[in-house]
């Protein structure tokens, strides 16, 4: 499998990629397909995973903790992760 996404996943918002991600992931629970169709859905599925993985660490860098001077007043901001 490549470890590029197909390019309608590379596009895809991170609502839409995470909703076929657990639309696949029901199908795959209950059964529903051939063994070519579950391995083609699988590896479909990893890919979906890996962009919802993609935007979530996007997001989590655009994310932004305001830090406070000794007066209390905002002094700037850091990454969200900074203790």
């Amino acid at each position: 499998m490549s470890t590029t996404p197909p390019n309608d996943i590379a596009e895809l918002p991170f609502e839409k990629a995470l909703a076929e991600l657990e639309q696949i992931v029901q199908k795959l629970e209950r059964g529903e397909v051939a063994l070519e169709q579950s391995i083609a859905l699988y590896e479909r599925g990893e890919a979906l995973k890996k962009r919802c993985e993609v935007l979530l660490k996007e997001a989590e860098a655009r994310i932004e903790k305001i830090t406070l001077g000794a007066d209390g007043r905002p002094k700037g901001t850091e990454p969200l992760d900074v203790q």
